[in-house]
């Protein structure tokens, strides 16, 4: 079927959560210009053309330097009229139906590299053009496109500013937020071969609360959109298929994991975050693992593993009874081996690693992927099912897996098939209706109207926002 008779025959609206767009550089370049001037507009334009740069450099250079080859030919070309949709937003808007889809959520692609900009000046200057580009471009079509703005955190103050300014001079709603921040490691600064990553949250070189703190004021649900090239296994030089494979899992995977252990989603339980593009199996199986190592290294399960708890004379005992050849010969050196991995003298202080988190049972974790997470999904992995399967995630959990197109880049080739290729999932029996409209409509209502209950006032799909949220209650 065609996107338009799917959506015909669905009793709910189709919300996007996670469309692309493509900025029309010139107009960006001059409000760059605008915010800063010509000098830092000059910057951007390097920045907008360095893939050319990369080009130049040889592999040895590319490694020495940490450069990972990363996207090319990113965006459609012979599909014309999707490359046109990408870039002019009357023609998506008019379009929308022809792709099924009632209201998109729409994010940046040029905006997306403000959030590894280490100069500051034009970081800052790009994230204000950003917004004003997204405010100005597309507030006539408000009422179905939906753009969010992007919000810088190298440091909270930064991001507060930022997400100060857009909400009440540009009138932005939803916002994308630096999730991963690469930083240098003490006495290498300006080696992007040797930097650490910052997930905002455990162990972080910044308190972020106030930042989350902020969100909680303006109803904002923060949403990331984290990439995990350009660090651990995906910094080849030569290969960007090698490096995007399962980079918007590891990417989101540890701003999630990092949010988690520190405590901000236990602090601040009002809020909702959106891992995007990265689908959900990743996060089925990070709550897998948590739920599994909480039940086994939590304080209280610790004491299976205290060194102080093994029973020495049974044991010596054992040892005696069972030990042969080399072990036999060099029984008067027990001692030496219990040591290894089991050391007496381990800091009391640091043995309950799930404190920050704030985490005090099973459920206190279920809950939050159950009601505070939600996951951007692209239309054509079968992954997606396993958010809704009772049977295997842990306590019958079922995770807000979200509809997110990715239209406007290269894995989108044709518009107009996102819609049918995520109405599989019903054809093949891996979801059911229900599911269904969960993650094509409810769980992005929930998502941003469980922060903001007014966030789609003024769109097309406000009523039935409404009556899904007076449902819910």
């Amino acid at each position: 079927m065609d996107a338009t008779t799917i959506r015909a025959g669905l009793d709910h609206p189709v919300v996007d959560a996670d469309g692309h767009i493509i900025e029309y550089l010139p107009a960006l370049l001059d409000l760059v210009g605008d915010e800063a001037g010509g000098a830092v507009a000059d910057r951007f334009a390097a920045l907008a053309s360095s893939s050319a740069l990369r080009r130049g450099l040889d592999v040895e250079t590319r490694r020495a330097h940490g450069v990972a080859r990363t996207g090319w030919w990113g965006v459609p070309a012979r599909n014309t009229l999707d490359r046109a949709t990408a870039m002019l937003p009357r023609l998506l808007y008019e379009r929308l139906d022809e792709l099924g889809i009632d209201v998109a959520v729409l994010y940046p692609t040029v905006g997306l590299t403000v959030m590894a900009v280490d100069d500051e000046e034009l970081r800052r200057a790009l994230a204000r053009a950003c917004n004003r580009y997204y405010a100005e471009a597309y507030g006539p079509y408000a009422d179905r496109l939906v753009t969010v703005g992007v919000i810088p955190t190298y440091d909270p103050r930064e991001a507060i500013a930022e997400l100060d300014h857009a909400t009440s001079q540009l009138g932005l709603r939803g916002f994308l937020f630096g999730g991963l921040v690469l930083r240098p490691a003490p006495g290498h600064e300006g080696d992007r071969a040797a930097r650490w990553v910052d997930g905002l949250g455990l162990d972080s070189a910044f308190d972020y609360d106030p930042l989350w703190r902020r969100c909680v004021e303006l109803g904002v649900s923060p949403t990331f959109h984290s990439t995990g090239i350009g660090f651990g296994s995906r910094v080849s030089p030569t290969n960007y298929v090698a490096n995007h494979i399962g980079n918007f899992a590891a990417g989101t995977e540890a701003v999630c994991r990092s949010l988690f252990f520190g405590g901000a989603m236990a602090r601040f339980p009002e809020l909702r975050f959106a891992f995007l593009e990265g689908g959900v199996g990743w996060a089925c199986n990070l709550l897998a693992d948590l739920v599994g190592h909480f039940e086994k290294r939590n304080v209280e399960a610790l004491a299976h593993y205290d060194p102080a708890n093994l029973d020495r004379a049974r044991l010596d005992e054992l040892v005696d009874r069972y030990a042969d050849g080399l072990i036999a010969e060099r029984r008067d050196r027990l001692d030496e081996t219990l040591g290894f991995l089991s050391d007496p003298d381990e800091d009391p202080a640091t043995l309950d690693e799930w404190a920050s988190s704030g985490m005090g049972c099973v459920a206190d974790i279920v809950r939050v992927f159950t009601e505070q997470c939600f996951f951007g999904c692209e239309a054509d992995d079968p992954m997606n099912a396993l958010a809704f399967d009772r049977r295997i995630n842990p306590e019958g959990a079922r995770l807000r897996a979200m509809f997110a197109s990715d239209i406007g880049h290269w894995d989108v080739p044709d518009f107009t098939a996102v819609l049918p290729e995520a109405w599989e999932l019903v054809e093949d029996g891996l979801v059911d209706a229900e599911h269904f409209r969960d993650f094509t409509f409810g769980n992005v209502v929930r998502l941003f109207a469980g922060t903001d209950p007014g966030f789609f006032a003024g769109t097309v799909v406000a009523d039935e926002v409404a009556e899904l949220l007076t449902s819910s209650v």
